[in-house]
């Protein structure tokens, strides 16, 4: 089973770690703090391997479903989820933008906040996702580029320290997941095609 750092993380955890070595002869405790702070920084870039737990569109994120209707579905990363994003269904990516905004907490006012919105063209249709900054959540990083053909639970982005994804369903597709789940990147099911 693979478990290793997301793409571009090694920065956010080998910096600490030298850090807390390099103060290590003049502070034992700032040391320690580092050595937390590398803790923390290991646990939230981690990028764990992902299987579908069946057929349909899958989780774009790991976290909380606070918003579910007909037409999206609304994720909310907390700090213990995975932050990767991964891609719901097969696709190419027709557009990609990214918009300043706000970084207040992320469940109050999503949209206000500086987010990504990425355009991708399914069998059935165009989707939509949204990748959306918060409070503590400073950047968001986006791996894919217009004309990028992209598989069933591929890595897309991560979200840094937290926020959430608002992802569409596609036409012939229907949401089955519901406000409340807690759902995992590139493994839960939440649309399903319709018959």
């Amino acid at each position: 089973m693979r478990f290793g750092l997301a793409q571009g993380s090694l920065p956010w955890v080998a910096i600490p770690f030298a850090a807390s070595i390099l103060v290590y002869p003049l502070s034992t405790a700032l040391s320690l703090i580092f050595l937390l702070t590398t803790a923390f920084m290991i646990h939230f870039h981690r990028d764990p391997e992902r299987f579908p737990d069946g057929e349909g569109m899958l989780s774009p994120a790991d976290g909380r479903i606070v918003e579910a209707d007909d037409h999206h579905i609304y994720i909310f990363m907390g700090p213990m989820d995975v932050h990767v994003n991964r891609s719901p269904l097969d696709g190419v990516v027709r557009s990609v933008e990214f918009r300043s905004g706000d970084h207040s907490p992320a469940f109050r006012h999503p949209l206000k906040n500086a987010h990504s919105i990425i355009e991708i063209e399914s069998e059935t249709g165009r989707f939509t996702m949204k990748q959306i900054s918060g409070i503590a959540a400073r950047r968001v990083v986006c791996w894919v580029s217009p004309g990028d053909r992209l598989k069933r639970g591929q890595r897309m982005g991560m979200i840094r320290f937290g926020s959430g994804v608002i992802v569409t369903a596609p036409p012939g597709y229907r949401i089955t997941a519901q406000k409340g789940w807690h759902v995992r990147a590139g493994q839960t099911v939440i649309a399903e095609l319709k018959e």
